[in-house]
């Protein structure tokens, strides 16, 4: 499944997915962001039981600021609605699975 671009108007669809959730928080200009994007868009196509979203921190700063987003790259894994795990800075495919598998 490709990755979803999170705004503020798709959300909450998104969060109260029966799948797990991994938001990705970044930037365009960060370039640990640009580092981990393409691991991101690789698990996204080969993890059919999660969605993944991107939010960009500068297009939605009210997302970042209720996740408490302070460093960029953010990874935050959602089930059932509830925060699980978050990864800050730049992070390996197999510490990123590790942390989806939790």
């Amino acid at each position: 499944m490709a990755e979803i671009m999170i705004s503020k108007s798709n959300f909450d669809k998104v969060v109260k997915s029966e799948k797990p959730v991994l938001l990705d928080f970044y930037a365009d200009w960060c370039g640990p962001c640009r580092m981990v994007a393409p691991i991101v868009a690789e698990i996204a196509e080969e993890r059919g039981d999660i969605v993944v979203g991107k939010v960009n921190v500068d297009n939605e700063p009210a997302l970042a600021e209720q996740f408490g987003v302070f460093s960029i790259p953010t990874l935050v894994l959602i089930k059932d609605g509830k925060v699980v795990a978050q990864a800050v800075g730049f992070q390996p495919k197999d510490k990123l699975l590790a942390m989806l598998d939790q």
